[in-house]
């Protein structure tokens, strides 16, 4: 490590109550520091791309031409994505999703208490993005389904991809076997955990810290592109958040029936098994640590110190964590 470390504090002043609350941000209430960055994050990816659904459904209901498509959507989605590990990665780790945060439970030791406090933060930024997002769609939303009504299709439509409820809460098209459903879902989350993997190994010359949270979020845009149509949820945040949403607006008959669990739990063993099949094929401790990784890696390493701290003084617990964000 570095022994020329150069922390904010050092060359920005900051007010009395900000100084305060560092002292407490570092230790009594780093948990909610964390679990709020976890919280934004979801509710950025969320707020991007449920935002882009919307006016997706709307417009043929209304017939308001140009309004989204499908391209747009995954560009929303991916601008969430790269919102979310840019602006909140380096204080929670960016996980984002409870499937990343199970499967490092699993296979790097993330501490069981703290992936279920990230999990409700995840769960609750989508559920808060999506009732945010109704909200400013209300008018709308409820002018489309006065036509629906109309045109006496509001009852078989609301509860699909093409309902003003299919922003919000996920559900298939009527008809499709749940048996290809589950494997588009999983097979597809598989990819995605490949991708993310491959772009958080410090030893991937080829995508720098900078780059990952792009490269992901292509790779999130490229599965909506492809898979979306068929149903996809690729994140229980973003799918049991936006249900619990649509149940609080629609009531029970928003929950999904049974695809709503493999919407919810399809990427967990999806994600354990992309990861495995990267740990096991693909990651070689053997290769040299670039210099932009090892940076990173510092710079986070530094973040954990608490004013006055030194690298010593860092619990093993403390050391866990700072693997998971490098």
């Amino acid at each position: 490590m570095s022994t020329n470390v150069v922390h904010l504090r050092d060359i920005q002043a900051r007010s009395k109550f900000f100084t305060v609350w560092e002292r407490h941000r570092h230790t009594t209430v780093h948990w909610f520091v964390e679990c709020f960055a976890e919280f934004l994050g979801v509710f950025f990816y969320v707020y991007a791309g449920v935002g882009s659904q919307v006016p997706f459904i709307l417009g043929p209901i209304l017939s308001i031409d140009g309004l989204s498509s499908v391209l747009q959507i995954g560009l929303a989605y991916a601008c969430g994505i790269v919102f979310a590990i840019s602006i909140c990665g380096a204080t929670s780790g960016g996980h984002f999703n409870p499937a990343v945060t199970i499967t490092l439970m699993l296979f790097k030791g993330f501490p069981a208490l703290k992936a279920v406090r990230y999990i409700i933060a995840q769960i609750l930024g989508g559920y808060v993005a999506c009732l945010l997002i109704y909200v400013q769609w209300h008018d709308l939303i409820k002018e489309g389904e006065l036509v629906l009504a109309a045109a006496g299709t509001l009852e078989s439509t609301l509860f699909t991809p093409q309902g003003p409820a299919g922003a919000f809460g996920l559900y298939v098209i009527p008809g499709l076997n749940l048996g290809g459903v589950f494997l588009n879902e999983f097979v597809t989350d598989v990819f995605l955990a490949l991708v993310i993997w491959g772009s958080i190994d410090p030893t991937n010359i080829l995508i720098t810290p900078q780059l990952a949270p792009f490269v992901i979020a292509i790779a999130y845009a490229a599965a909506i592109w492809g898979f979306a149509t068929p149903a996809l949820a690729a994140n229980p945040a973003r799918d049991i958040g936006g249900r619990l949403a649509a149940m609080t607006i629609w009531g029970k008959q928003a929950a999904g029936g049974r695809y709503a669990a493999i919407a919810a739990l399809t990427s967990i063993p999806a994600t354990m098994f992309g990861v495995f099949i990267h740990e096991l094929f693909l990651t070689d401790y053997a290769r040299v640590v670039p210099s932009a990784q090892r940076e990173y890696m510092e710079v986070h390493h530094n973040h954990a110190h608490a004013p006055g701290q030194t690298a010593s003084d860092v619990s093993s617990n403390e050391k866990v964590d700072l693997e998971h964000h490098a």
